[in-house]
């Protein structure tokens, strides 16, 4: 397993969604606001409050810092040589508004990267974007493999092999987890979760312990087995196992 890396906390009003390491200084707010419109439409309106840039596009709020005092300690931790860094936070989000609210902030993140030819840090999923890694898409497309994805880990039992989801919690909702034997094949279960999590955000809730949920798109029912904590990349994250059996063929 690889040596997970202890991140440092974040100063400011909240926890940070990406990181952004940038090549180059700073852009400015007008440079951000330009790109923004150009690519997207406008008009994105920007305004300082305290050491936050809360950026607003139509009914969305998001919070960000342009630059951040601790670039260094992000770039000793994440192991890139950007000498400068800004956060765009993770913004409190509902079931109504979760799908837009989590694009906006991707797409602000993708702006921050290109503008200054650096690299964005998924803080959720782990993920590393450079320029060239972003999968540009108009704001009224959405699409959930941008933002969760779908992993075969080690599990503490040798016996079995764990299979979870990241990236739910960016939508106010638990990740997904569910355990298979060792010795099958892991591409069925990881697609299969994939498309539960997919339903999952069109439901917009996490089901309860106990429960079994129908997932008629899919043609069978998911049972949510338990509630834990664990922390895969470092940041602890709330999980839910499920159990499924899959109609035959």
């Amino acid at each position: 397993m690889k040596i997970k890396r202890k991140l440092p906390k974040p100063s400011g009003s909240g926890q940070p969604c990406y990181v952004i390491g940038y090549s180059s200084p700073s852009p400015s707010a007008a440079e951000l606001q330009m790109w923004f419109d150009l690519e997207y439409g406008g008009p994105l309106k920007l305004k300082e409050s305290g050491e936050t840039m809360v950026a607003t596009h139509g009914p969305w709020t998001v919070g960000m810092h342009l630059t951040s005092s601790q670039a260094d300690a992000w770039s000793e931790r994440l192991d890139w040589r950007h000498p400068h860094a800004g956060m765009i936070l993770r913004p409190s989000v509902t079931p109504q508004q979760a799908s837009d609210l989590v694009l906006f902030t991707a797409r602000l993140a993708r702006g921050l990267t290109l503008l200054t030819q650096g690299t964005a840090y998924d803080m959720i999923t782990h993920t590393y974007l450079n320029p060239s890694d972003w999968t540009d898409r108009p704001l009224d497309r959405f699409c959930t493999a941008d933002h969760v994805t779908v992993s075969q880990a080690d599990s503490p039992d040798p016996q079995t092999d764990w299979f979870h989801t990241l990236g739910l919690s960016k939508f106010g909702l638990d990740e997904l987890e569910v355990f298979r034997p060792v010795g099958l094949p892991g591409q069925p279960t990881l697609e299969t979760l994939a498309a539960i999590a997919d339903e999952m955000l069109r439901i917009g809730r996490s089901p309860n312990v106990g429960t079994t949920v129908p997932l008629p798109i899919l043609g069978f029912s998911i049972t949510v087995k338990r509630h834990r904590t664990a922390a895969p990349t470092g940041l602890s994250l709330p999980f839910r196992e499920v159990t499924w059996q899959e109609p035959q063929q």
